[in-house]
């Protein structure tokens, strides 16, 4: 037997504890990098700017950040709610699509309105800033489970914080990490004997997912079986669905229409999650690592073991595996709707799962491969947590050729037919709908050289000719591999010099993306300053009038 080393352990405590500081610092500082001079962290809601999105008269004076050429996503349904909580505004109904079914979770709209003070620019910050709040929390209340004292346990506490339907919850503001931290409290008070208290924690956590009363079921006996203990258990339980009951009495009465839980949303049991499956396995195929469907296939993963070791190792008398069993059922049977896209709602809408496999998966040597592929989407989190991209291009070469005294500097625009930037951990790139140009602004009083270097890239086979003017720079085949251009010897001459990009085919509609049609995508673009050159000298010779 080995004897206890007191110093040896307050080391290691203190060598994980670093290492769980790190892990927050982290996230804090990425979510700083959402907050965007004059329009504070509303790139999380998600609005839209498609032309068939609509607002409440309150949103119209105020300056939140839009995703141009997007329908948006959920969360700025209910960042609208927040604003009027008292669901009575008509042009609520009409901002909000299915409003009765979305008022079914008024939880953190409700939440938001009080931590906003009722004022519409504060409440959208604070309905932004919930998952942040909710997460950071959670962070602390999965120490009661996780502790600072081993691997394993940074494990299970990082995996759950940095699973794929977490950081998909805070990046864009939606009500599963907010749920999960109710449900993780409402347990916990379960396993202190806080019975009835945990049965009201979880019948208000009902409030923001209906989905989460799910988790009512570990208020069911674990091991005493009788009829006294079945009687109260049943009580507890009746307490926790009472709060949705009643809103749902309310709902229906003020709308005089049941809210319906939208189309596709369950389906037949393995259906949907096989399309899923087979659909990832196809794109990572055809395009390979670079590919969304890379990602895919990793959630995939991490959910099937989550699923595999709640199914296999059924431990009842453990209330966080009758929290897992029932979204390990829902996981099964949720529908197509669920599942559509990339990257899908289902890793969120069964957040719990991730979290009772943490807690239940055994320890031992033996069991580290399966807690390690149970939380691979964690993989995804510095990619998922990526604020929308601010670069699109990049400027190089000697600083007095590329800049001016006054410190102005080359610049280029993206006019017309370009979607915003995307970006990824190592590119940028612009996505465009047809024949696009791009400006390049000379800030010197004099020409300058520049080689011009960047990658196109295409869902099919098609030609991209780029033209200086009438001057075709270059031309060549672009597809999905990619490929890389350098324009040498280009003359820039003082203020703009446009550039237009033609290809030989109109746009398409890519798989899984009903509203952009797209072209090809502007990859890396980089203006490579070389050296000064000379103005051209005037034309000689006779002046014609």
């Amino acid at each position: 037997m080995h004897r206890f080393n007191p110093f040896l352990w307050r080391w290691r405590q203190i060598v994980y504890g670093f290492a769980y500081a790190a892990a927050a610092s982290f996230f804090l500082w990425t979510a700083a990098q959402y907050c965007m001079p004059g329009k504070g962290f509303t790139c999380l809601i998600f609005f839209g700017g498609g032309p068939n999105t609509h607002r409440i008269r309150e949103l119209q004076s105020l300056d939140y950040y839009i995703y141009r050429d997007s329908n948006g996503y959920d969360g700025q349904h209910y960042a609208q709610i927040a604003v009027k909580p008292l669901l009575m505004s008509r042009d609520l109904r009409e901002a909000v699509d299915n409003l009765p079914y979305r008022a079914r979770r008024i939880l953190f709209c409700w939440t938001a309105y009080v931590l906003g003070l009722g004022h519409p620019a504060w409440v959208l910050q604070a309905y932004a800033l919930q998952n942040i709040l909710a997460w950071l929390l959670l962070a602390w209340l999965l120490l009661r489970w996780f502790p600072p004292t081993n691997l394993s346990n940074l494990v299970r506490w990082a995996g759950t914080l940095f699973a794929w339907g977490m950081t998909m919850s805070v990046r864009e503001a939606l009500m599963d990490g907010p749920s999960l931290l109710l449900i993780a409290w409402g347990v916990a008070l379960a396993e202190k004997g806080r019975r009835w208290s945990s049965a009201c924690v979880l019948g208000i956590s009902g409030l923001g997912r209906e989905t989460n009363l799910l988790s009512s079921l570990s208020l069911a006996p674990g091991r005493e079986w009788n009829w006294r203990e079945i009687w109260r258990a049943a009580g507890r339980i009746a307490v926790a669905m009472a709060p949705l009951g009643l809103w749902v009495l309310c709902l229906w009465y003020v709308y005089g229409e049941p809210s319906n839980a939208g189309v596709d949303n369950f389906g037949a049991p393995f259906q949907a999650y096989f399309a899923k499956w087979f659909a990832a396995v196809r794109s990572f195929r055809e395009d390979g690592w670079d590919s969304s469907g890379k990602w895919t296939l990793i959630m995939l993963v991490s959910l099937t073991v989550q699923l595999l070791v709640i199914i296999l190792r059924p431990q009842w008398t453990n209330p966080w595996w009758r929290v897992g069993a029932p979204f390990a059922g829902l996981l099964l049977c949720l529908g197509p709707a669920v599942w559509d896209g990339f990257p899908g709602a289902a890793a969120r809408v069964v957040l719990p799962l991730t979290l009772a496999f943490n807690i239940v998966v055994p320890r031992g040597l033996r069991w580290w491969p399966v807690l390690l592929l149970g939380n691979l989407s964690a993989l995804s989190a510095v990619d998922q947590l990526r604020p929308p991209g601010q670069e699109s291009y990049q400027v190089g070469g000697p600083r007095n050729v590329w800049m001016t005294p006054a410190h102005e500097s080359i610049e280029v625009t993206f006019p017309g037919n370009w979607y915003q930037t995307e970006k990824s951990h190592f590119e940028y790139w612009r996505w465009s709908r047809g024949p696009a140009e791009i400006v390049i602004h000379n800030p010197q009083g004099f020409p300058v050289e520049v080689t011009l270097q960047f990658d196109l890239r295409a869902f099919d086979e098609r030609t991209v000719r780029l033209l200086q003017g009438t001057a075709v720079r270059w031309e060549g085949r672009v597809n999905r591999s990619g490929t890389t251009v350098r324009v040498l010897q280009v003359r820039l001459e003082p203020g703009d010099n446009s550039w237009r990009f033609e290809t030989d085919k109109p746009p398409i509609m890519p798989e899984g993306d009903t509203l952009r049609p797209v072209t090809f995508n502007l990859r890396n673009f980089v203006v490579q300053a070389v050296r000064k050159l000379e103005a051209e000298p005037p034309p000689t010779g006779p002046v014609h009038p």
